[in-house]
C-alpha cells in the first residue's frame, strides 16, 4: 500500500511540473484560476456614473464559469511559459497579418505558438477580476490541434497577406458546428447548430483557425430598452479596455470591438444592423467595416432584420480588415441578397490614396476636435475637402422594419438554422421562457422583444417602408455627393449608421484617436454600394498618415 501511494505522488508531482529542455530543470507549473467575487461594493459605485447605460446591475455572468473556457487547454498553457509569453509579446501584439506571417516564415513563430500565445493572454486577463473586460464566451477545443495541423504542413508559400492560420474570433451570434451559438441569451445555451454559418465555412476554406466565441450585446441589442451595451445573460457586462467601468464598449458588436483592441487574436467577425460594428468599432479603437448588404452572408447567423443585417471584420488595421474580407467573400444561395465575390481588396491599398479624393465632410460636426483635426489632416495629405449641411430626411418606421422583419427572420432561424436543442419556435415564446426568470434571463427587461411580438405589420407594408427607407437614407448621401462629386462621405463613430443602414451604403470607421478623457473616436467613411475597394483604399490612406490608433495602456 505504502509503494502505490508513493507511486501516485510520485505521478502527481510529474504531471503538475513542466520541463524546461534548456535549462533540465524541473518548474511547477502554476494553476490560474478565475475566482467570482462579490460585485456589491463595485456595482454600487457604478449607480452613480453619468451615463445612465454604464449604471450595471451586475457585472460578472451569473451562467458562464470562466475556468470552463480555458479548461481544454490546461496541458498546453501548462507548457507554454510566462517566459514564452514575454517574448512573443512584441512579436504578436498590435502586429498586422502580413507581419505575423513574416515572423512564421522566418521561424520567430509558429501557427500553434501564436494560438497558444492568445489562450494564454485571454486566461491571464479574464481571470484577473481587476482587468478582465468579459470579452469571450468559449473557445474552440479543436484549434491548438489544428494550429499543429497548419504547421506540419508548413508555411514557406504562404502569401503573406493570407488569413491563413490566423485565430479569429467571432460574434456569438454567428453559428458553429463544434461550439454552442448562443447571441448571449439563456435561450439559446443549448443551441448546438448542425453545421457552421456560410462566413465560417469560407473561413475554414482559407485555413483561418477560429479561435472561439465573444460577448455581445444580447441578442444584439434588439431586446431590452436603455439596457448597457455589452450586457448578455451568457457572458456578462462586456467592459471596454480604455476605461474599464468608465467608458461604454458599443454595441451590440462589444466582445468583437473589446477582443480586437486587447489583442485577444489576430482579428473578430461582428454584425450589424445599425451602427453594431461601427459602434463598438470607435469605442475600442479599431478598424470596423459594415459591408454593402449582401456583399457577406447572412445563413447561419441569428437575425434581427433580413433587410439590414450584414456580419463584417473589426481589425486593428485596415489592411488586416481586407485581407479578412477577401476570405469572408462568396455567393451563398441560401441568401436572397448574397452576390459573388472574387475582388482582391488588398491589390489596390496606397498610402497615398487620399491625394485627389473628394471628401464631403458634415459642418456639424467639426466642432468636434478630433473630427476637425481628422479634416485637416486628410487636407494635408491632398484630398479635397467640401464642406456641407447634412440633409433632413426623416426616417420613419424604422423600428417597425426592425419589429416586422425580427418576427419573421427569428422564426425562420429558429426552424431552419438553430440546434434540435432549441425548442422554441418564435420571439413570443422566448418572451415567455424569459418571465419565468427575470432576473437571471432579463434583469435589465425585454421592451423591444415585446414590440416585436406585437407587431403586425403585413408583408406589403413592410415591403412599402423598406422601400421608402431605402430611398430617404440614399437621398441623405446622394444629394451631397451629386452635387459635389465626392468619392466618400465623413461622418464620425456612428452617428449615421441608421442612414447606411437603410440605404445599404457601406461603412468603414477608423481610429481618429483619443479624447482628452482617453476615450477613442473614429473618423467613419461611407460610399455607394459595392465600393467597398475605395473605401478601403481611403481608409488605408488616412490611417497611414495618422497611425491614430493607439492599444489600451493596461492591455499592452
Amino acid at each position: 500500500m505504502k509503494k502505490i501511494y508513493l507511486l501516485f505522488v510520485f505521478s502527481a508531482i510529474i504531471f503538475s511540473c513542466k520541463v524546461d529542455p534548456k535549462q533540465g530543470e524541473t518548474e511547477v507549473a502554476p494553476q490560474v484560476r478565475w475566482e467570482a467575487e462579490d460585485e456589491t461594493a463595485e456595482l454600487e459605485e457604478q449607480e452613480t456614473h453619468e451615463v445612465e447605460r454604464m449604471r450595471f446591475k451586475l457585472i460578472n455572468s451569473k451562467y458562464l464559469d470562466k475556468n470552463n473556457i480555458w479548461a481544454p487547454f490546461e496541458a498546453d498553457l501548462a507548457n507554454f511559459s510566462s517566459e514564452k509569453y514575454e517574448r512573443l509579446k512584441p512579436i504578436v501584439l498590435e502586429r498586422t497579418i502580413p507581419e505575423l506571417q513574416r515572423s512564421i516564415k522566418a521561424g520567430e513563430l509558429t501557427y500553434e505558438d501564436l494560438t497558444l500565445f492568445y489562450i494564454y493572454r485571454i486566461r491571464q486577463i479574464e481571470s484577473d477580476n481587476n482587468k478582465s473586460l468579459n470579452a469571450v464566451i468559449a473557445l474552440n477545443p479543436n484549434v491548438v490541434e489544428e494550429a499543429r495541423q497548419l504547421d506540419q504542413r508548413g508555411a514557406p508559400a504562404v502569401n503573406e497577406n493570407s488569413i491563413y492560420g490566423m485565430p479569429i474570433l467571432l460574434k456569438d451570434n454567428i453559428n458553429t458546428a463544434n461550439m454552442k451559438t448562443t447571441a448571449g441569451a439563456l435561450a439559446l445555451a443549448e443551441n448546438q447548430p448542425v453545421k457552421d454559418a456560410f462566413i465560417v465555412d469560407r473561413l475554414e476554406r482559407h485555413k483561418a483557425l477560429v479561435l472561439g466565441k465573444v460577448n455581445l450585446s444580447e441578442w444584439a441589442y434588439y431586446f431590452c430598452d436603455g439596457c448597457p451595451l455589452g450586457y448578455s445573460a451568457i457572458g456578462g457586462q462586456t467592459l471596454n479596455p480604455y476605461g474599464r467601468k468608465q467608458f461604454e464598449t458599443g454595441g451590440s458588436s462589444a466582445g468583437s470591438g473589446v477582443a480586437v483592441a486587447a489583442n485577444y487574436a489576430v482579428a473578430a467577425i461582428g454584425t450589424e444592423t445599425a451602427g453594431s460594428i461601427l459602434s463598438p468599432a470607435s469605442k475600442n479603437s479599431v478598424v470596423g467595416l459594415k459591408p454593402t448588404i449582401g456583399l457577406l452572408s447572412r445563413t447561419g447567423i441569428v437575425p434581427i432584420s433580413s433587410t439590414l443585417d450584414t456580419p463584417g471584420p473589426m481589425t486593428k488595421s485596415v489592411i488586416d480588415n481586407a485581407i479578412l474580407l477577401n476570405a469572408l467573400t462568396g455567393k451563398d444561395v441560401e441568401d436572397f441578397a448574397s452576390v459573388e465575390g472574387g475582388k482582391d481588396y488588398v491589390k489596390g491599398l496606397s498610402s497615398g490614396a487620399l491625394k485627389g479624393k473628394r471628401i464631403g465632410v458634415m459642418k456639424s460636426l467639426l466642432t468636434d476636435s478630433l473630427y476637425n483635426s481628422a479634416v485637416e489632416q486628410m487636407r494635408n495629405e491632398g484630398a479635397v475637402i467640401i464642406e456641407f449641411e447634412a440633409p433632413r430626411v426623416p426616417l420613419d418606421n424604422f423600428l417597425t422594419l426592425l419589429n416586422a422583419d425580427m418576427k419573421k427572420d427569428m422564426q425562420e432561424y429558429l426552424s431552419k438554422q438553430a440546434g434540435e436543442e432549441v425548442t422554441f419556435k418564435n420571439v413570443e415564446a422566448i418572451v415567455k421562457y424569459n418571465e419565468k426568470d427575470t432576473l437571471l434571463r432579463a434583469p435589465y427587461g425585454q421592451q423591444l422583444f415585446h414590440n416585436v411580438v406585437a407587431d403586425t405589420t403585413s408583408a406589403e407594408e413592410l415591403e412599402r417602408i423598406s422601400a421608402e427607407l431605402e430611398k430617404n437614407g440614399r437621398r441623405f448621401f446622394d444629394e451631397p455627393m451629386q452635387q459635389h462629386n465626392l468619392d466618400a462621405v465623413a461622418s464620425m463613430n456612428n452617428y449615421h449608421a441608421a442612414y447606411a443602414a437603410v440605404a445599404k451604403y457601406p461603412a468603414l470607421a477608423v481610429p481618429a484617436g483619443l479624447e482628452k478623457t482617453g476615450e477613442p473616436k473614429s473618423i467613419t467613411f461611407i460610399v455607394k454600394p459595392f465600393e467597398e475597394e475605395k473605401l478601403l483604399q481611403i481608409g488605408y490612406g488616412f490611417e497611414q498618415q495618422t497611425n491614430l490608433r493607439q492599444a489600451p495602456k493596461n492591455y499592452r
